[in-house]
């Protein structure tokens, strides 16, 4: 280098951080926001319920809940979470099968909605109501927030299907999809074993 020669440097590159799709951080929001709503009510439940007298939970005159029929629902919304990814994987190689795979996991998921409106039926006509008792109450607000929560991420995952079989896609749609899937699957046996026994 001759002298008196100046050394530009050129600036350093600066990392940038990975970009988060706007529907993937919404609905991880609002996931830690809904994990917080339901444990408020489940712990509600758990401490009305251990205060209870005995004899007086549930209510004499009201049904128990059918625990052994719920089992059919819960294997059909467990099974749908593990067909959905399995779906994932077969949309990420690019596999023309994975809108089909999809499907069949929304099919799983709306048997689960379906048979919990006939649970409900029964239970309504056995006389378990919003108001007849603290084991209704809670139970319609517990099972039926859940059940909202499963239609509206049928919806959603309904979208993404409608998407991915028009090959119109967007891959953060799907997976704003899917952890909102995931969540109503993995909160389900939680709720089913603590309101359910």
């Amino acid at each position: 280098m001759a002298e008196g020669a100046t050394v530009t440097r050129l600036p350093e590159r600066t990392k940038r951080p990975p970009v988060i799709s706007s529907a993937v951080l919404g609905t991880l929001f609002f996931i830690v926001a809904e994990v917080m709503f339901f444990s408020g009510a489940i712990s509600a439940f758990t401490i009305s319920r251990s205060g209870a007298l005995p004899g007086t939970w549930p209510m004499p005159g009201q049904p128990r809940l059918p625990a052994e029929a719920t089992m059919l629902n819960t294997a059909l919304l467990l099974l749908s979470g593990i067909v959905l990814v399995v779906a994932h994987r077969l949309y990420r190689k690019q596999n023309p099968i994975a809108h089909w795979v999809t499907l069949c996991a929304w099919a799983l998921g709306a048997g689960f909605v379906g048979l919990q409106g006939v649970e409900w039926a029964g239970l309504l006509s056995q006389g378990l109501t919003l108001t007849s008792s603290p084991l209704g109450s809670f139970f319609y607000l517990i099972v039926g927030s859940h059940a909202v929560h499963a239609v509206v991420a049928l919806i959603a995952l309904g979208v993404a299907w409608l998407q991915m079989a028009r090959n119109k896609l967007a891959p953060g749609l799907f997976f704003g999809a899917q952890t909102f899937w995931y969540f109503v699957v993995l909160l389900w046996p939680i709720i089913y074993l603590r309101v359910y026994f």
